[in-house]
């Protein structure tokens, strides 16, 4: 065996036999102002009872809805550090044909739920998923480029009804200046059908930005109403 050398001052030891087995590692811990503050750690035992929401998603190119289960930890309980964590997720559907995909799915997002650390990735990840054979649109306007990607939006939801993520949306100078924008669009053009369901002007275009039919030619430039993007920065 070589020779280790041992820098540090030796404050405890430890003879392990060889029947021993290496315990498993404690759930990590910060010293907070009133006692230690757990974060989410691989390690939680899972509690007998979790919070959490069901959404449902009803794409206009699949035969049946699927409803998306996330179940939440919570952590420091009735202490200024309580908070809430996505500990795991379930997708239900009839059909069928989805069934290898939805249990490999969920069963690695849920890994990473437990894992803890940054988990908001996951959203961006499954949005940028595009299906070979074309998106939908959802009522409003809204275009989904596949299935994952509406998936990934409900995950944003969550996040954000937990307070993991800001809500995604424009400050009050932005929403006041599309607003106005807005306005004076449709002054110039009113919409003539009232019973459109589009939120926004007729004859509006997609914005790659948010996938909204809400790009209209304002003071010479393209701009979004929904995000605020424009081509002239």
């Amino acid at each position: 065996m070589a020779a280790m050398k041992i820098g540090k001052k030796i404050v405890g030891y430890h003879v392990a036999k060889p029947e021993e087995k290496p315990a498993a590692p404690k759930p990590r811990v910060e010293e907070g102002t009133e006692g230690k503050v757990i974060r989410m750690h691989e390690k939680l035992e899972r509690p007998e009872m979790l919070i959490g929401a069901t959404y449902k998603i009803k794409p206009p190119v699949a035969e049946h809805a699927m409803y998306v289960t996330i179940n939440d930890i919570v952590l420091n309980y009735g202490t200024e550090h309580e908070s809430r964590r996505p500990f795991e997720i379930f997708i239900n559907s009839k059909n069928l044909d989805h069934y290898q995909w939805i249990v490999a799915l969920t069963r690695i997002m849920s890994a990473v739920f437990r894992k803890g650390g940054d988990v908001t990735f996951l959203v961006e990840e499954l949005k940028a998923v595009f299906d070979p054979r074309g998106g939908y649109w959802k009522p409003g306007g809204k275009y989904m480029p596949s299935l994952i990607a509406e998936l990934g939006e409900v995950v944003e939801k969550h996040l954000v009804s937990i307070g993991m993520m800001p809500a995604p949306g424009l400050d009050e100078h932005q929403r006041a200046l599309i607003e106005q924008k807005r306005a004076e669009f449709e002054a110039r053009g009113a919409q003539q059908d009232a019973f459109a369901e589009n939120a926004f002007p007729e004859g509006a275009q997609l914005c790659a930005k948010c996938n909204t039919t809400a790009v209209v030619m304002m003071d010479g430039c393209m701009t979004c109403l929904n995000c605020g993007d424009s081509k002239c920065g």
